[in-house]
């Protein structure tokens, strides 16, 4: 039985210059053939895979894009094709430019009970930098709309070494946003990602990235979130106590999850595979063909212990040593070295060894 669902909503308001997800400006022409499609596509998934899930995250591009009928139509219509009695956690990825009373009581009325709002900074220069739509004061006023409409598990998004950022401008940042006491915050280190605006702008020299200043903005965040009651739970990811994002856990931890809509990546059993990333491809596929797969690979148990410990090792859950039998050589040298500590079982990376994650694991893989 899946449990975990997944449904990419690819438009947006305004195409960031940082984000390399697959994403579309906002075309309401398009609109209703995709959301149709949509629920074509579970439709024909459901008769072969079993779904019941307890978690359904709807990322983008920018789902709240989507104007509240729209949002009316096809959350009502998923709540129609699938059994959500044992549904969990139902997050939705909202930007601050998107959000009215309207539409989130009405999501919040319907079966979502997660919000992850993506604000990246508090201050306009750094917005700008960003390409961002909205501005400081829209953003708490969504946020303020949010908790008006009843929610109580909210993640905010948060982006670090932005271009001319300074240090004060991002503690300010993280000190405005602990004092709204959201339940989850999220702060990603900005890289350059292969086809976007700001990697062809880094490759041609108009950016450049200091990771010795990024490792400094990285554990002052870490030092002061933890005195504000923050667990650092994964490498970018916070929550106070109980409000880890178990949708996300359930990719770090190798289980099976179904993706909907273009460019979606599922996962089931030994089989893995990619929807096409192109909104009119994917209508069209799914309309005449059923199935808009443009990957596939098969998990092989070399591929899944790789993953196990490179997801695992980012998170405080870990990675268990009986998956390390044929490496215990390369844990004792981390350990020793300072990267890795050891307990119950597991091995964790240490805060010097966060900051250099991806080697760490490829050393152990």
């Amino acid at each position: 039985m899946i449990q975990h669902l997944y449904v990419h909503i690819p438009f947006c308001p305004k195409v960031c210059p940082y984000c390399s997800f697959y994403k579309e400006a906002s075309d309401r022409h398009k609109t209703q053939r995709f959301l149709d499609a949509l629920l074509r596509e579970l439709d024909l998934k459901q008769k072969t895979l079993p779904l019941q899930p307890q978690t359904i995250f709807f990322g983008g591009g920018t789902p709240s894009a989507l104007s509240t009928a729209q949002l009316d139509f096809l959350l009502t219509g998923l709540r129609d094709r699938l059994d959500l009695s044992r549904l969990q956690e139902w997050t939705l990825e909202m930007n601050p430019a998107t959000v009215s009373l309207e539409k989130a009581t009405r999501l919040r009325a319907l079966g979502v009970n997660r919000i992850s709002m993506g604000v990246q900074a508090w201050d306009s220069p750094t917005l700008q930098a960003l390409g961002r739509v909205h501005s400081a004061a829209q953003a708490l006023r969504s946020y303020e709309i949010l908790r008006e409409a009843g929610f109580d598990n909210l993640n905010l998004d948060l982006i670090f070494g932005t271009p001319g950022q300074t240090s004060e401008a991002w503690f300010d940042t993280l000190d405005r946003t602990i004092a709204l006491a959201p339940e989850h915050l999220s702060a990603y280190c900005l890289t350059y990602e292969e086809d976007t605006e700001f990697f062809r702008r880094f490759q041609a020299g108009e950016m450049q990235q200091d990771d010795s200043f990024d490792a400094d903005l990285y554990e002052g965040s870490i030092a002061r979130l933890e005195a504000a009651g923050y667990s650092q739970y994964e490498t970018s990811n916070y929550s106070l106590p109980d409000r880890e994002c178990e949708h996300n856990f359930a990719y770090w931890t190798g289980r099976d999850y179904l993706g909907l809509g273009p460019s979606a990546f599922s996962t089931v059993g030994a089989d893995r595979w990619k929807n096409i990333p192109d909104t009119s491809a994917y209508c069209h596929l799914i309309e005449t063909a059923g199935d808009a797969r443009s990957f596939h690979e098969a998990v092989t148990p070399e591929i899944l212990l790789s993953e196990r410990i490179a997801f695992g090792l980012r998170t405080n859950r870990g990675v268990a040593l009986t998956h390390l039998t044929n490496r215990l050589e390369k844990v004792a040298g981390l350990t020793a070295d300072g990267f890795l500590q050891q307990g119950n079982g597991h091995i964790f990376l240490t805060r010097r060894g966060r900051l250099v994650a991806d080697t760490v694991a490829e050393w152990l893989m």
